[in-house]
């Protein structure tokens, strides 16, 4: 959805911000939103990170018990 956004799209997403937002608020909200993505993107990381942990032990589980 969002990859069908192109450069007039953007600019127009960011006027409308602008001028419901206020010049004063927008960089407190895009600091909130890049906080926000950042903490995300951590715990996905941390999530797959954990999924796949669990999916190595069990394999090396599975290898020994095939020998």
């Amino acid at each position: 959805m969002l990859s069908n956004i192109g450069v007039p799209g953007l600019i127009l997403i960011l006027v409308l911000a602008l001028i419901i937002f206020g010049p004063k608020k927008l960089p407190e909200i895009g600091r909130a939103f890049g906080q926000t993505l950042r903490e995300f993107k951590k715990s996905t990381r941390e999530l797959t990170s954990d999924v796949m942990d669990d999916f190595e032990e069990e394999k090396k589980e599975v290898q020994k018990a095939l020998k």
